[in-house]
């Protein structure tokens, strides 16, 4: 048996984690040792009846549907302990034994911020979501969530507009894409960043697989992100799971009329950092990602990642369609055939950039500062 075919047949045991190979893997001396031992001999290392039996019926499992998936070019298997396993996930107490990606290894290693939130976002959810993303990219950080519906697909378009690398992890195998209507945004997040799973080729999107999955999306970040979130959303399990994993989580907050803008209040309430602008969040993750950063040769968090350079070309037009005075979105986007919702997100970056203000009943203006230049 040899060792990728060692590998994913321990990533078929359920509750095994990487932290429980270390001492397993120092005791057999090999994972195809491991495999090969008797169950009183894994018990015997502290392993619980239920894994070791697992572990012993893992010698028989069939791996060939694994083994053709990771021959397709860019598909990687990430063994714990390998130069490729993450970091800062390597220090979550239940970090998967097995990562399965597909698309650029190499982006593991980037400082991450988590950005999630609700499935059924409001249009200035999912645009807040973007225009995060877009600029926090530009910053140095790497945007991660679970290429879920609404905010989670809004962050990785955010960053994919910035024609930068974005992380999705996934709660099925990557064989398959959860939701299908984003095979699309599956493949252009794998082109330019990773998908990435801890359940083999195969596996379907069950119920269960999300939370384990949230885990993942927290302890691959610096910080946990919220966006918009009711009560009972499944983004505040990741908060907590950042929380406990002792990463940064921040919120956006919103009205208190709105149930979308409660499970960001009550994460605030809880010690959660109120999140108004980019700054908020890069004050509190640069001394974090420096050791990072400096290991892949870059320069640190840029809070200001526009100010030296010029802008895009549908940013000058949607500039130049405001003037100076005062105008809304449905003006903008008379003015500048532009869909509503690219003009939301763009004008929250000029907002993050400095570049405009709002003004109220929705309206935005120039700040003093562009109209000078």
């Amino acid at each position: 048996m040899d060792e990728l075919a060692s590998w994913t047949r321990l990533a078929r045991v359920p509750g095994l984690s990487g932290p429980d190979l270390t001492l397993l893997i120092e005791h057999h001396g090999s994972v195809r040792a491991l495999l090969a031992a008797s169950e009183p001999d894994l018990m015997a290392t502290g392993l619980a009846a239920r894994t070791a039996r697992a572990i012993a019926l893992a010698r028989a499992a069939p791996v060939e549907r694994d083994l053709e998936w990771l021959a397709e070019p860019g598909h990687h298997l990430v063994p714990w302990g390998s130069q490729h396993y993450p970091a800062l996930l390597a220090e979550v107490r239940d970090a998967p034994a097995v990562l399965y990606l597909a698309g650029q290894i190499e982006v593991l290693a980037h400082p991450q911020l988590a950005i999630v939130g609700s499935r059924n976002p409001t249009a200035a959810g999912c645009a807040n979501a973007a225009a995060f993303a877009e600029h926090l990219v530009h910053c140095g950080l790497t945007v991660t969530s679970g290429l879920a519906l609404g905010i989670d697909a809004a962050a990785h378009r955010g960053a994919l507009h910035a024609e930068a690398a974005t992380i999705a992890v996934c709660a099925c195998g990557l064989d398959q894409t959860y939701p299908t209507s984003h095979t699309r945004l599956a493949a252009e997040i794998a082109a330019r960043g990773a998908l990435v799973s801890e359940f083999p080729p195969g596996t379907p999107p069950l119920r269960h697989h999300f939370p384990h999955r949230n885990r993942i999306i927290s302890g691959l970040s610096l910080g946990t992100l919220v966006v918009e979130a009711a009560p009972s959303s499944g983004s505040l399990i990741t908060a907590r799971l950042a929380a406990e994993q002792g990463r940064e989580v921040f919120a956006i907050p919103g009205s208190i009329h709105s149930p979308l803008a409660k499970g960001c209040h009550r994460l605030i309430r809880e010690g959660a950092r109120l999140v108004e602008s980019a700054a908020d969040i890069l004050i509190e993750l640069q001394p974090l990602a420096a050791f990072t950063l400096a290991a892949r040769g870059m320069q640190p968090l840029d809070q200001e990642p526009f100010s030296s350079g010029p802008l895009d070309k549908d940013y000058e037009i949607l500039l130049d369609a405001l003037g100076f005075d005062p105008a809304g979105v449905d003006l903008l986007v008379a003015r500048t055939r532009l869909k509503a919702g690219e003009v939301a997100s763009m004008l929250l970056i000029l907002e993050l950039e400095g570049l405009v203000e709002s003004s109220p009943g929705g309206l935005y203006i120039r700040t003093r500062s562009e109209a000078v230049k």
